[in-house]
């Protein structure tokens, strides 16, 4: 597995960031979802205190690769398989964003099942296959890696990459600075599709936005 030290200095500098600011760790909705990042319960409304945790077996996306009969980019493992996190904001020359981080097996494997669809979505329009990995604040945008030569774009749903940011995902994510910012509860939905904490509720909005193209 490729490595991103990027990310694991990114995520330690977040931690960081918060006790810096607040005196606390981050916290997080996680709706009832166990993760072996929980530190504590952080008050009687449900959120947690959490740190990112490396994963004892790490996840990979060989069976997505077989599904698909597509050899995905190796910094897809390193992203997505090595820790166990919650979604972590951030400020950039972009603008204001959050990268996706899975929570726990289950949420990486709600994961795989998102970034197949992606691809095949891909694939029908016929355009590049890429993978997303975060969004920036305005929902239409996705931050996304092409998977031919791993660089990192812009990207609204159903359209080509449109805006060339960095040359590799580690090279963006070492530009990035961690944003403390409040946790905020999910409102509740009775709608299957948004019965997912924090960022899969916009992930979903767009997916199901590109089917109905």
């Amino acid at each position: 597995m490729s490595s991103l030290p990027a990310l694991d200095l990114f995520l330690s500098k977040y931690q960081q960031a918060y006790m810096d600011k607040l005196g606390e760790q981050p916290r997080y909705y996680p709706q009832g979802q166990t993760s072996d990042c929980v530190i504590a319960e952080a008050g009687a409304d449900g959120a947690v205190f959490w740190q990112a945790v490396v994963r004892q077996q790490s996840g990979e996306f060989t069976n997505v690769e077989s599904a698909l009969e597509l050899t995905l980019s190796a910094e897809i493992n390193s992203f997505f398989g090595k820790h166990f996190s919650a979604p972590v904001f951030f400020d950039s020359p972009w603008g204001a964003g959050e990268l996706i981080q899975v929570w726990n097996q289950t949420d990486f494997e709600y994961l795989q099942q998102n970034i197949i669809g992606h691809l095949i979505m891909k694939k029908k329009l016929k355009q590049e296959a890429t993978w997303f990995f975060g969004i920036l604040d305005e929902e239409d945008k996705m931050l996304t890696v092409n998977n031919n030569d791993g660089s990192v774009w812009i990207e609204v749903a159903g359209e080509v990459q449109t805006v060339k940011l960095s040359d590799s995902l580690d090279e963006f994510i070492s530009q990035l600075t961690p944003r403390v910012t409040p946790a905020i509860k999910p409102v509740e939905e009775p709608m299957p599709q948004l019965d997912h904490p924090g960022i899969w509720q916009r992930m979903k909005i767009m997916w199901a936005n590109l089917r109905g193209k």
